[in-house]
């Protein structure tokens, strides 16, 4: 390599040589040429088939501690892109911690940079499993674990908060299978949107949570439902979060959840009250629980029905007895009864009248009560009901000043635009037999010409040079 000559002072090489420099000496050190590199992805964008981005390390208190650029060439991306997801079930994402098999190498415009030639889906999916472990742990030591599980559900469970994505395939058929149940039992549902994949997941899942909670006070919900489908393209990091995994567990309504497929874990399935491993698994085994509910209810009724049979059959063969071999007996029994039924019907036009009276005295206090409460609620929104008849009033009064103001500037405007103020600046209209001409070469010679200015019109005859 040759130096720069410099009259005095160190010796110096130009930027493209050092480069130079640099590259030589890295494709001497064999542990740059391939090697398996540890790193969390970010900034992951895919262009014209080729994926870029930066793999970071952060140490023990997330600060980062090392940063490079790595690129996967499309003639490699397809195929470490499927094979990732065939082992995960899980896309590349940013944030995920992988290993890569790559070489270093450096550009002398772009810098350093990692070659990405393959993958290790194993150490992505102990990576994942280790975050859910600790998330296990953490709720463990806050003793908040099993706060879900140890709810009961109603029985059978019929007012639902479904929690998932209104476009999403695993959303319809959770509602064809629990719309159609075999039992007929009639379910009330309402959806809360959220989304169900990417970075965004768990703060949207956990505000779809916060509104389930504030509508209790309208709707008693029996349960939550949280439900998205799955696929080999689904990504699933979203539901593995701490603060959602907190949410859920201390949840007040017991939850149910089938998210993905029956391969598929995430925390949510270890803390929940319910995990079934589908959409439709959640609906059918809503479906069979109510279905077992009703069952329940039809065997009790016919039970108490065989039973009350039985016994009206044997109280009518003890009194038959009875009847036959103490006839004395039967009639004191019942000369007493209608004494004591005699006496009973004098006093139940009394017990009638003081019931009626009570009752009227109650419905004459919560009159007054009514009465009270509703004029001090009339009394509590007149000053609302005034600050918006103003506020009316002031938009209305701005809208119309807004108005007047535009049609003003208009009228300016056609004023200005107006042909006689064009005239007036110094224009005129040359016209034949009151039509305008904007063309000389429509004009034949000898025809009389009229011309408007502004402060009058000529007249003149047309030259029978004009159309040369």
């Amino acid at each position: 390599m040759e130096a720069c000559s410099r009259p005095e002072g160190p010796r110096a090489y130009s930027l493209s040589e050092f480069s130079r420099f640099v590259a030589q000496a890295m494709s001497r050190e064999p542990a740059l040429m391939g090697a398996w590199v540890i790193g969390e992805i970010s900034d992951m964008s895919v262009r014209g088939g080729h994926c870029y981005m930066t793999l970071i390390e952060k140490d023990a208190t997330g600060n980062t501690v090392a940063r490079m650029r790595a690129n996967i060439w499309a003639n490699r991306y397809l195929h470490i892109k499927n094979k990732f997801q065939y082992a995960t079930q899980r896309e590349l994402a940013n944030g995920m911690k992988v290993m890569f098999y790559g070489g270093a190498n450096y550009h002398p415009n772009y810098g350093l940079s990692l070659n990405i030639g393959d993958i290790e889906p194993s150490f992505t999916m102990g990576d994942l499993e280790r975050i859910r472990r600790e998330i296990l742990a953490t709720l463990q030591r806050e003793g908040i674990l099993n706060l879900n599980r140890s709810l009961t559900f109603s029985d059978p469970p019929r007012k639902i908060a479904i929690i998932s994505s209104a476009a999403a395939a695993g959303y319809g058929d959770f509602m064809n299978q629990l719309q159609h149940n075999s039992a007929g039992v009639e379910f009330h549902t309402m959806l809360f949107p959220a989304i169900m994949q990417g970075e965004r997941t768990a703060q949207s899942v956990i505000s779809a949570l916060d509104l389930v909670q504030q509508t209790r006070s309208i709707i008693d919900w029996d349960c939550v439902v949280i439900i998205r489908g799955g696929g080999a393209t689904t990504d699933m990091n979203g539901f593995d979060d701490l603060e959602l995994a907190r949410r859920v567990a201390t949840f007040p309504i017991p939850v149910a959840v089938g998210i993905g497929h029956e391969r598929d874990r995430c925390v949510l399935d270890e803390i929940a009250c319910i995990r079934c491993k589908t959409p439709t698994a959640v609906a059918t085994w809503l479906s069979d629980t109510a279905g077992m509910a009703w069952q329940r209810v039809c065997d009790l009724s016919s039970r108490i029905a065989s039973f009350a049979a039985e016994r009206l059959k044997g109280e009518f063969i003890r009194l038959q007895g009875i009847e036959t071999m103490v006839p004395a007996m039967a009639e004191s029994r019942i000369r007493n009864a209608r004494m004591k039924l005699q006496s009973i019907s004098s006093l139940i036009p009394a017990a009638a009248r003081d019931a009626t009276a009570k009752e009227r005295i109650k419905l004459e206090g919560l009159t007054t009560t009514l009465r009270m409460s509703a004029r001090m609620r009339i009394q509590k929104e007149y000053p609302a009901l005034e600050a918006i008849a103003a506020t009316v009033r002031t938009a209305a009064t701005g809208l119309l000043e807004k108005e007047k103001s535009r049609l003003d500037s208009l009228e300016r405007l056609t004023e200005v635009l107006s042909p006689t103020s064009t005239l007036k600046r110094g224009y005129s209209i040359t016209r034949i037999n009151g039509k305008a001409i904007t063309d000389p070469k429509t004009v034949s010679p000898g025809e009389i010409i009229e011309t408007q200015t502004a402060e009058g019109t000529l007249i003149s005859i047309a030259s029978p040079t004009l159309n040369s």
